[in-house]
């Protein structure tokens, strides 16, 4: 019997099974590596009451793509869990501090670093780690910690997913991916650390195999579903290379 094909038709199908309550990871930093045709996919699903992890709550940038804070807006979202849980300018306004200073949604802020690396040890397995940020700040407040070699550290648990949506430029069949340039941020931590994980693909995707093994940068076996980013207007955020097809 041949495996089940990795390729869906469309981000409807590839996000219809999502049910509420669900831990979602978001790829990107800013513009590069995010998903933004899935964003969109699950706004029309409606999924509620879900856990989003990212970089960023979104909103601040215009013309306005869809972002996580869409889905704040749309009554979907019950937790984030945040490097930059405010505008990183004081001008900017983002959507989704009045729902936080209402009470609206819960909010978690975790260094940077320490988000990447939460993911990193769900992937690989390590339950749990110690490290010097955040140490004798707001955020260690309460929590373990631990004097190794005449240090604290404070102890930071690991941050499994059920969904990961990332975007990657290129995929073979086989769910192999490649990232381009600095669409090579949270993507690939996000990747391992999924049950399930959903990529759009900016290209066309290959033949099973037809990326060489020193070009994947993550592994099709943490892959589950991809679909093609279909040029503009049915794909947002079109590659340059289908700009120029047009």
């Amino acid at each position: 019997m041949g495996q089940k094909s990795k390729q869906l038709a469309s981000f409807r199908d590839a996000v219809a099974d999502i049910p509420d309550g669900s831990t979602i990871a978001f790829g990107g930093f800013a513009m590069p590596g995010t998903p933004f045709n899935l964003i969109k996919a699950l706004l029309d699903h409606g999924a509620k009451r879900l856990t989003l992890v990212a970089n960023t709550t979104g909103g601040a940038q215009q013309p306005r793509m869809p972002d996580i804070g869409m889905l704040v807006e749309n009554g979907q979202v019950a937790k984030v869990i945040w490097a930059f849980t405010a505008a990183t300018r004081p001008t900017d306004v983002l959507p989704f501090t009045k729902y936080y200073e209402s009470g609206e949604v819960d909010a978690e802020l975790v260094p940077q670093g320490t988000l990447a690396e939460r993911l990193r040890a769900a992937g690989a397995g390590i339950p749990a780690f110690y490290t010097p940020t955040a140490v004798g700040t707001e955020l260690a407040a309460g929590r373990e910690t631990r004097v190794i070699n005449g240090r604290e550290y404070l102890l930071e648990y690991a941050l499994p997913l059920d969904y990961a949506f990332i975007r990657a430029h290129r995929a073979d069949a086989a769910g192999n991916l490649r990232f381009h340039r600095s669409q090579r941020n949270f993507n690939p931590v996000m990747a391992t650390a999924a049950r399930c994980t959903i990529a759009e693909v900016d290209e066309p995707i290959l033949p099973a195999g037809a990326i060489d093994a020193d070009d994947v940068h993550t592994a099709g076996i943490f892959v589950h579903r991809l679909v093609q980013v279909p040029p503009a207007p049915e794909g947002l955020w079109p590659t340059k290379r289908q700009e120029r097809a047009r």
